[in-house]
């Protein structure tokens, strides 16, 4: 009897095993995605809210971007990025940074934002599925989903060290 429940034992195993590996390789839905894309708009947006005018050129060192170029970094770099790796078309819509207002740099923020939301939301699950080249590496569009999101993120981190150094207390990080 202790022999013929071996395999069985060992079968069981196996599907734990499977089970576990699969959770913890589980990737967020789309859907799931999207919504915190939606955070990481309004927190980018807040961010440049709380920067006051006086702000928006200071710059940690000559070599750094000013505030103002981190946060249209971030929305050129969603544009850019979702026109050549998410198949995203023209956008419709630039900005001239060198006069650009806070309010101004604000809309073509969100623009970018609800553009590279679009653009995603547009992929089918085979489009974000496939392997392209980015950078030099074969990944997943979906790779490239989560690679603007951390590139807002680190950026947005920076604008964020921008405001402490000017005396302003930054927005409260959402988290979902």
């Amino acid at each position: 009897m202790k022999k013929a429940l071996q395999p069985l034992t060992g079968a069981l195993m196996i599907a734990i095993l499977l089970m576990a590996t699969s959770a913890a390789n589980a990737q967020t839905t789309k859907a799931e995605f999207l919504s915190k894309w939606q955070n990481s708009k309004q927190f980018t947006l807040d961010v440049l809210d709380k920067m006051p005018e006086s702000g928006m050129n200071y710059k940690t060192d000559p070599e750094a971007m000013t505030f103002k170029e981190q946060i249209h970094h971030i929305g050129n770099a969603i544009v850019g990025i979702s026109q050549g790796f998410l198949k995203g078309g023209d956008p419709g819509f630039t900005i001239d940074l060198a006069t650009a207002s806070k309010a101004d740099l604000a809309a073509y923020v969100a623009k970018s934002y609800d553009y590279g939301t679009a653009t995603m939301k547009a992929l089918s699950e085979a489009d974000a599925a496939e392997s392209i080249e980015v950078f030099g590496n074969n990944v997943s569009r979906r790779q490239v989903m989560a690679l603007i999101m951390d590139h807002s993120t680190h950026h947005r981190g920076a604008a964020i060290a921008y405001l402490r150094v000017e005396g302003v207390e930054p927005p409260a990080y959402v988290g979902f």
